[in-house]
């Protein structure tokens, strides 16, 4: 079957899967392994120390793969300036950059003279429509039930796509609570061109620098078992429930400032999770989708399984 759309005509895929940033855990392993298998695979900057860091991790993904990849920046949560890693995507020539978590206006000003591709990640209708007037190729739009950052309004992918698809004359990338072929179908039916999904590529074989304790986590957790912090800040993002997940809600109820919150929030504490498994310093980004997570695959088999769902709906319901 054909799976042709804007977003793989626009970003020259075979199909319109997108792997999302994932702070500390996309580097060219993972980004390489989405890409042959043919969806996009991406690097996240802002996680990498320097921009020469940069540069080296997309040399790397190019020893790796010759298809299309992405650069990912997570502008909104990072203290330090993106404009030097900015400057190596545009010098490499990257074919895609993705922006979350912030004003995207200061990149498309960078990057006005760069032919790569620029998608904009959105959790609400007012930003996907301010993304078009700025000139984003494409926008990847994130329900309540993604993993990681989010909007404010608490909107589920079902109703949110619809709405942004009516708004804007751009693709339209559905996220939040998919990792599935059944998720897939869903967003196409919902108005969608294409998705992106998180989470579920945290949990393969190719997702390297996640420790065995946070893949099993997700496995272990039920769509239940995920919780919300950062709301009190006006930042809120989802993660795995823990017990260091518990004390932040904790300090949330009773000083939610910035301040109170910042060690417990911080990149460091992100790692301790992820990297070390340690479920008593640290915290792990999760969506609901953890309860379709069962098993960990290769990137290719993952594809595989999904392809193989998303057909048999399409000859299920007619294409």
């Amino acid at each position: 079957m054909k799976w042709e759309t804007r977003i793989t005509q626009l970003l020259g895929i075979n199909y319109p899967i997108i792997q999302g940033g994932l702070a500390y855990l996309a580097y060219a392993d993972l980004a390489a392994a989405v890409s042959n298998a043919g969806g996009l695979g991406q690097i996240t900057a802002m996680s990498l120390a320097t921009p020469e860091e940069l540069r080296a991790e997309i040399h790397k993904v190019r020893t790796l793969t010759d298809k299309p990849f992405g650069v990912n920046f997570a502008i909104g949560n990072h203290g330090k300036g993106y404009e030097a890693m900015v400057q190596v995507a545009a010098e490499e020539n990257v074919p895609v950059v993705t922006m979350t978590g912030g004003n995207p206006a200061p990149l498309f000003e960078l990057l006005k003279d760069s032919s790569c591709k620029k998608l904009v990640l959105v959790a609400a209708r007012r930003q996907a429509e301010k993304a078009e007037e700025l000139g984003a190729d494409a926008v990847m739009v994130v329900g309540q039930e993604g993993g990681g950052h989010l909007g404010r309004d608490d909107i589920g992918t079902m109703v949110l796509i619809p709405q942004v698809v009516d708004a804007v004359k751009i693709p339209v990338v559905a996220s939040g609570g998919i990792g599935d072929g059944r998720g897939w179908m869903a967003a196409h039916a919902l108005g969608a061109e294409g998705i992106e999904m998180g989470t579920r590529f945290i949990a393969t074989e190719e997702c390297v620098h996640a420790s065995e304790a946070y893949k099993q986590a997700l496995l272990a957790s039920s769509e239940a078992d995920t919780t919300v912090i950062k709301r009190s800040i006006g930042a809120p993002a989802r993660a795995i429930r823990n017990a260091f997940t518990e004390e932040i809600l904790a300090i949330e109820e009773k000083t939610p400032t910035y301040e109170a919150l910042k060690h417990h929030i911080s990149g460091v504490a992100n790692k301790k999770f992820i990297y070390d498994g340690d479920a008593t310093q640290g915290f792990g980004w999760a969506g609901q989708v953890t309860g379709l997570i069962h098993d960990v695959p290769t990137v290719q088999q993952l594809f595989e399984r999904m392809v193989a769902q998303a057909e048999a709906i399409r000859l299920k319901w007619g294409h």
